[in-house]
């Protein structure tokens, strides 16, 4: 019996070509475009461990499947704070039904003043999803370090006031509970949306 060789021949060629078309494909397809700074596998943020204004324990993995926004700050905060949950809020209304799968988590450091009645009662008036986490100084510094946010008291004017110098930076997660993203406070909530979308 002789073997019809050529329909071997053409077999290969098909899977050949098939391959080569797969790598081509491969290849065209784009790498994420961020406008934030891609912080992916920077050994920052892994220390979530506070709770929230309910009194409720909170940490990364309670997040899992969400992206996670992180944001430092202080409720008597005159523009930083308010502007960048404010941005959060517009940024998860642009998601539209994808805003469900985003969760913000506002972190104080000024815990001196913020109360867990007042966090929540500033938090939730940007949006009633947004979360606020408050520990005491020491968690407090223990999580900042995690992150590598720096904050401190600065003297007011009047004696005995103060206000808070801290960093001003949000950190995103990806759903599976991963650091991502390292966004500037002014980054604008068309860009943000944008790098939130790719992760979702």
């Amino acid at each position: 019996m002789v073997a019809d060789f050529s329909v071997f021949r053409r077999f290969f060629l098909r899977a050949g070509v098939a391959a080569v078309a797969s790598l081509a494909l491969a290849a065209c397809e784009k790498a994420p475009s961020f406008h934030s700074t891609d912080v992916s596998g920077a050994d920052l943020g892994a220390d979530l461990s506070l709770p929230d204004f309910d009194g409720r324990p909170r940490a990364l993995q309670d997040f899992k499947g969400k992206v996670l926004v992180v944001f430092f700050g202080f409720v008597q905060c005159p523009d930083v704070c308010p502007t960048t949950l404010a941005d959060l809020a517009q940024v998860k209304a642009q998601l539209g039904p994808d805003g469900d799968r985003l969760q913000v988590v506002f972190v104080t450091v000024d815990p001196e003043r913020d109360t867990p009645e007042i966090l929540k009662a500033y938090v939730t008036q940007f949006d009633p999803s947004f979360l606020g986490l408050r520990g005491d100084p020491e968690a407090t510094a223990r999580v900042a370090k995690s992150f590598r946010v720096f904050y401190a008291k600065v003297p007011g004017k009047e004696p005995g006031s103060y206000t808070m110098d801290h960093t001003a930076g949000i950190y995103i997660y990806d759903p599976e509970g991963r650091l991502r993203l390292f966004a500037r406070h002014n980054t604008g909530v068309d860009a943000l949306a944008s790098d939130i979308k790719q992760l979702l």
